[in-house]
């Protein structure tokens, strides 16, 4: 089975808690649950916003330098990282929700590597493809 699905079939409780209040833009923006970014896969993340949600549970306190590689390499993408304990998503869920609102509010700042942009419009093949063409 595809560990993504895994992880979304057998969510902690935390994660169900939090995943019945980010679901279905109930704040406004999209959230996606066990989503693959660079190898890693994210509890919740929001593209539109760059915002990463992730819940840790008592395992995280043994490795807190794979946690700290693991947001940094995020960052290097232009996204923002929020961690929580899965007590604190349980038992101050209206907290978590609050923070992740405030975040989400905040502009993100441009991406450290921004792609380029493309062209659109009117001569805006390539001239490979308009080899191919002719």
């Amino acid at each position: 089975m595809d560990r993504k699905k895994h992880l979304r079939r057998n969510a902690t409780d935390a994660e169900r808690r939090l995943w019945s209040r980010l679901r279905a833009s109930q704040l406004g923006h999209k959230f996606r649950r066990q989503h693959e970014l660079l190898g890693y896969i994210v509890d919740f993340v929001c593209l539109e916003r760059r915002l990463v949600v992730e819940l840790d549970g008592g395992q995280h306190a043994d490795d807190v330098a794979y946690d700290e590689r693991r947001s940094c390499a995020l960052a290097s993408l232009g996204l923002r990282v929020l961690r929580f304990w899965n007590d604190q998503a349980l038992l101050e869920t209206d907290g978590v929700i609050a923070a992740i609102d405030l975040a989400l509010r905040d502009v993100p700042p441009p991406h450290p590597n921004p792609l380029p942009r493309l062209r659109r419009g009117r001569g805006s093949r390539t001239r490979v493809a308009q080899s191919v063409r002719a």
